[in-house]
């Protein structure tokens, strides 16, 4: 399968209801979907990867998740070596930040021209936020596809995700309109949307990049300025 269906597939908006696994408590390692809830949150909230969480709850790529379903957090019992000394936590070590290859391939501009209102930190901040006038021009950052463009992804607002080659995707929050739908090509320095603050309390951009499935630091991938 091209791997554009797979990357939507993290955007699937969990739906319906599970009456088997409503009730009850959530066991240690797991947890409970809640209506609205998608995989790619769940496993940004937890420091995971999609790809993990779907291969320890035995989940296809086009598998929906349903409120009330319990995902499993950690690696089921046996998938992973026993560690030879016991763990003095149980706290899940911080995973180290993805950085890109000094030669992708691929040259970035910035999205906006606005002031940085505050930097990409890791687990809690995975982008960077761009301030600017409400309805300021957000244009593409290089050449792409558009995966996703809407609202249904819980505190992002109007959102766009681009892929792009080399392995990268771009996502363009809070704005107050969009200008491309799912499925169209779009150019690097393309309007693509207008600043807004829709999710939030005040006029910015929220950007993130991800390479490889996991989230890189945007300033890391754009030019000096």
């Amino acid at each position: 399968m091209r791997i554009w269906l797979v990357i939507f597939s993290l955007f699937l908006v969990a739906c319906g209801s599970n009456p088997a696994s409503v009730s009850g408590p959530t066991p240690a390692g797991f947890y409970r979907v809640k209506s609205g809830d998608t995989l790619y949150r769940i496993a940004k909230n937890n420091d995971q990867s999609v790809a993990e969480l779907q291969r320890w709850n035995r989940l296809s790529k086009n598998d929906d998740i349903l409120a009330g379903q319990l995902l499993r957090l950690t690696p089921p019992a046996g998938s992973v070596s026993a560690p030879s000394k016991p763990r003095p936590t149980q706290a899940r070590p911080r995973l180290p930040e993805v950085k890109p290859p000094s030669n992708v391939g691929i040259e970035m501009v910035w999205p906006s021209q606005g002031p940085l209102l505050y930097a990409y930190a890791p687990p809690r901040v995975k982008g960077i936020g761009i301030g600017g006038a409400l309805g300021a021009p957000i244009v593409a950052v290089a050449d792409g596809k558009v995966l996703y463009s809407g609202d249904g992804i819980r505190g992002y607002g109007l959102l766009l995700i681009i892929q792009h080659a080399k392995g990268y995707l771009t996502a363009y929050a809070h704005n107050q309109k969009l200008l491309v739908k799912e499925g169209a090509q779009v150019k690097q320095g393309q309007a693509i949307a207008a600043m807004g603050k829709t999710g939030t309390d005040r006029v910015k951009l929220h950007f993130e990049v991800r390479y490889q499935g996991k989230t890189i630091n945007p300033v890391s991938a754009l030019p000096s300025r």
